[in-house]
Protein backbone atom coordinates (compact mmCIF):
# COMPACT_ATOMS: atom_id res chain seq x y z
CA UNK A 1 0.00 0.00 0.00
CA UNK A 2 1.60 3.23 -1.10
CA UNK A 3 1.92 6.13 1.24
CA UNK A 4 0.67 9.54 0.21
CA UNK A 5 3.49 12.04 -0.01
CA UNK A 6 3.29 14.98 2.29
CA UNK A 7 2.48 18.28 0.60
CA UNK A 8 5.43 20.60 0.28
CA UNK A 9 5.32 23.78 2.35
CA UNK A 10 3.68 26.70 0.55
CA UNK A 11 6.91 28.73 0.58
CA UNK A 12 9.12 25.84 -0.57
CA UNK A 13 11.43 26.94 -3.36
CA UNK A 14 10.26 30.55 -3.14
CA UNK A 15 12.57 33.38 -2.17
CA UNK A 16 12.31 34.06 1.52
CA UNK A 17 11.35 37.60 2.46
CA UNK A 18 14.14 39.43 4.28
CA UNK A 19 13.88 39.43 8.02
CA UNK A 20 13.10 42.72 9.67
CA UNK A 21 15.88 44.24 11.73
CA UNK A 22 14.15 46.52 14.25
CA UNK A 23 17.37 47.10 16.19
CA UNK A 24 19.32 48.26 13.14
CA UNK A 25 16.46 50.53 12.11
CA UNK A 26 16.55 52.27 15.48
CA UNK A 27 20.28 52.86 15.75
CA UNK A 28 21.66 56.36 16.18
CA UNK A 29 24.06 57.48 13.41
CA UNK A 30 27.14 56.99 15.59
CA UNK A 31 25.94 53.51 16.56
CA UNK A 32 25.35 52.57 12.92
CA UNK A 33 28.87 53.80 12.16
CA UNK A 34 30.27 51.56 14.90
CA UNK A 35 28.39 48.58 13.47
CA UNK A 36 29.83 49.27 10.02
CA UNK A 37 33.37 49.49 11.38
CA UNK A 38 33.03 46.19 13.21
CA UNK A 39 31.58 44.52 10.12
CA UNK A 40 34.48 45.72 7.99
CA UNK A 41 36.96 44.60 10.64
CA UNK A 42 35.37 41.15 10.73
CA UNK A 43 34.95 40.89 6.95
CA UNK A 44 37.79 42.79 5.23
CA UNK A 45 36.59 41.53 1.85
CA UNK A 46 33.65 43.94 2.14
CA UNK A 47 36.00 46.90 2.18
CA UNK A 48 36.17 47.35 -1.59
CA UNK A 49 32.40 47.24 -1.97
CA UNK A 50 31.92 49.63 0.94
CA UNK A 51 34.41 52.04 -0.65
CA UNK A 52 32.50 51.94 -3.95
CA UNK A 53 29.19 52.58 -2.22
CA UNK A 54 30.74 55.46 -0.26
CA UNK A 55 32.04 57.12 -3.42
CA UNK A 56 28.65 56.65 -5.05
CA UNK A 57 26.92 58.35 -2.12
CA UNK A 58 29.36 61.25 -2.15
CA UNK A 59 28.76 61.63 -5.87
CA UNK A 60 25.03 62.14 -5.35
CA UNK A 61 25.27 65.92 -5.14
CA UNK A 62 24.00 68.82 -7.20
CA UNK A 63 24.81 72.50 -6.99
CA UNK A 64 21.10 73.39 -6.95
CA UNK A 65 20.49 71.36 -3.79
CA UNK A 66 23.56 72.81 -2.08
CA UNK A 67 22.58 76.35 -3.12
CA UNK A 68 19.06 75.93 -1.75
CA UNK A 69 20.39 74.52 1.52
CA UNK A 70 22.89 77.35 1.95
CA UNK A 71 20.32 80.04 1.18
CA UNK A 72 17.69 78.46 3.44
CA UNK A 73 20.17 78.13 6.29
CA UNK A 74 21.13 81.81 6.03
CA UNK A 75 17.56 83.02 5.73
CA UNK A 76 16.50 80.91 8.71
CA UNK A 77 18.62 83.07 11.01
CA UNK A 78 16.40 85.50 12.89
CA UNK A 79 16.89 88.68 14.85
CA UNK A 80 16.09 86.64 17.95
CA UNK A 81 19.19 84.56 17.16
CA UNK A 82 21.17 87.77 16.83
CA UNK A 83 19.80 89.30 20.02
CA UNK A 84 20.66 86.13 21.90
CA UNK A 85 24.29 86.46 20.81
CA UNK A 86 24.80 90.24 20.82
CA UNK A 87 24.77 92.65 23.74
CA UNK A 88 26.02 92.38 27.29
CA UNK A 89 27.03 89.01 28.68
CA UNK A 90 28.91 87.80 31.72
CA UNK A 91 32.08 87.63 29.61
CA UNK A 92 31.62 91.11 28.13
CA UNK A 93 29.86 93.04 25.39
CA UNK A 94 29.42 91.64 21.87
CA UNK A 95 28.77 94.03 19.00
CA UNK A 96 25.75 93.13 16.83
CA UNK A 97 27.93 93.07 13.72
CA UNK A 98 30.38 90.67 15.39
CA UNK A 99 27.54 88.45 16.57
CA UNK A 100 25.99 88.44 13.10
CA UNK A 101 29.29 87.45 11.51
CA UNK A 102 29.72 84.60 14.01
CA UNK A 103 26.21 83.31 13.38
CA UNK A 104 26.69 83.38 9.63
CA UNK A 105 30.07 81.66 9.88
CA UNK A 106 28.60 78.88 12.01
CA UNK A 107 25.79 78.48 9.48
CA UNK A 108 27.96 78.27 6.36
CA UNK A 109 30.97 76.41 7.79
CA UNK A 110 29.39 72.92 7.56
CA UNK A 111 29.03 73.40 3.79
CA UNK A 112 32.63 74.55 3.49
CA UNK A 113 33.82 71.56 5.52
CA UNK A 114 31.86 69.25 3.25
CA UNK A 115 33.56 70.81 0.23
CA UNK A 116 37.01 70.35 1.81
CA UNK A 117 36.18 66.75 2.71
CA UNK A 118 35.39 65.91 -0.90
CA UNK A 119 38.53 67.74 -2.01
CA UNK A 120 40.68 65.72 0.40
CA UNK A 121 39.17 62.54 -1.05
CA UNK A 122 40.18 63.60 -4.55
CA UNK A 123 36.57 63.96 -5.74
CA UNK A 124 37.26 66.87 -8.07
CA UNK A 125 33.94 67.06 -9.92
CA UNK A 126 31.91 66.68 -6.72
CA UNK A 127 33.99 69.34 -4.97
CA UNK A 128 33.30 71.75 -7.80
CA UNK A 129 29.54 71.08 -7.53
CA UNK A 130 29.59 71.89 -3.82
CA UNK A 131 31.71 75.00 -4.42
CA UNK A 132 29.29 76.26 -7.07
CA UNK A 133 26.36 75.52 -4.80
CA UNK A 134 27.87 77.50 -1.92
CA UNK A 135 28.56 80.47 -4.18
CA UNK A 136 25.07 80.40 -5.65
CA UNK A 137 23.47 80.08 -2.21
CA UNK A 138 25.47 83.02 -0.87
CA UNK A 139 24.63 85.02 -3.99
CA UNK A 140 20.90 84.36 -3.62
CA UNK A 141 20.97 85.37 0.05
CA UNK A 142 22.45 88.79 -0.77
CA UNK A 143 18.93 90.14 -1.27
CA UNK A 144 18.33 89.99 2.47
CA UNK A 145 17.14 93.41 3.65
CA UNK A 146 18.55 95.69 6.30
CA UNK A 147 17.51 94.63 9.77
CA UNK A 148 18.23 90.95 9.13
CA UNK A 149 21.29 89.05 10.32
CA UNK A 150 22.89 89.49 6.88
CA UNK A 151 22.16 93.21 7.11
CA UNK A 152 24.32 93.39 10.23
CA UNK A 153 27.27 91.75 8.45
CA UNK A 154 27.00 93.13 4.89
CA UNK A 155 30.50 92.04 3.84
CA UNK A 156 30.13 88.44 4.96
CA UNK A 157 28.60 87.04 1.78
CA UNK A 158 31.20 88.46 -0.62
CA UNK A 159 34.16 87.68 1.64
CA UNK A 160 32.96 84.12 2.13
CA UNK A 161 32.44 83.75 -1.62
CA UNK A 162 36.01 84.93 -2.17
CA UNK A 163 37.40 82.54 0.44
CA UNK A 164 35.41 79.63 -0.97
CA UNK A 165 36.72 80.38 -4.46
CA UNK A 166 40.32 80.48 -3.22
CA UNK A 167 39.91 77.15 -1.41
CA UNK A 168 38.59 75.49 -4.55
CA UNK A 169 41.26 77.02 -6.75
CA UNK A 170 44.06 75.86 -4.44
CA UNK A 171 42.75 72.31 -4.70
CA UNK A 172 44.47 69.07 -3.91
CA UNK A 173 46.58 69.04 -7.06
CA UNK A 174 49.02 71.93 -6.63
CA UNK A 175 50.21 71.96 -10.24
CA UNK A 176 49.83 75.33 -11.93
CA UNK A 177 48.02 73.82 -14.91
CA UNK A 178 45.46 72.20 -12.58
CA UNK A 179 45.01 75.45 -10.67
CA UNK A 180 44.39 77.42 -13.87
CA UNK A 181 41.82 74.88 -15.03
CA UNK A 182 39.97 75.05 -11.72
CA UNK A 183 39.99 78.85 -11.92
CA UNK A 184 38.66 78.74 -15.48
CA UNK A 185 35.79 76.43 -14.58
CA UNK A 186 34.71 78.54 -11.62
CA UNK A 187 35.05 81.82 -13.51
CA UNK A 188 32.81 80.48 -16.27
CA UNK A 189 30.23 79.56 -13.66
CA UNK A 190 30.46 82.99 -12.02
CA UNK A 191 29.89 84.80 -15.31
CA UNK A 192 26.71 82.86 -15.92
CA UNK A 193 25.23 82.31 -12.45
CA UNK A 194 26.62 85.05 -10.16
CA UNK A 195 27.17 87.93 -12.61
CA UNK A 196 27.37 90.68 -9.97
CA UNK A 197 30.27 88.80 -8.35
CA UNK A 198 32.03 87.87 -11.59
CA UNK A 199 34.65 90.62 -11.26
CA UNK A 200 35.25 89.77 -7.58
CA UNK A 201 35.76 86.07 -8.28
CA UNK A 202 37.93 86.81 -11.31
CA UNK A 203 40.22 88.98 -9.17
CA UNK A 204 40.40 86.35 -6.44
CA UNK A 205 41.19 83.55 -8.86
CA UNK A 206 43.91 85.56 -10.60
CA UNK A 207 46.00 85.90 -7.41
Amino acid sequence: MSRRKKAAPLNSGAEQSPKKTPVLDRLEPWEAQAVLRRLLAAHPNLGIEAEQISKSLLGEISLEIVADDVEDAIRSLSLDDLNGRAGRHSWGYVEPSEAAWELLEETVNPFLEDMKRRMDLGLEAETLEVCKGILLGLYSAREEKAGTVVGWAPDFLEETAAGTSLTWCAGRDKKETARRERARLLHEFAKESTPEWEALIRRVLSR
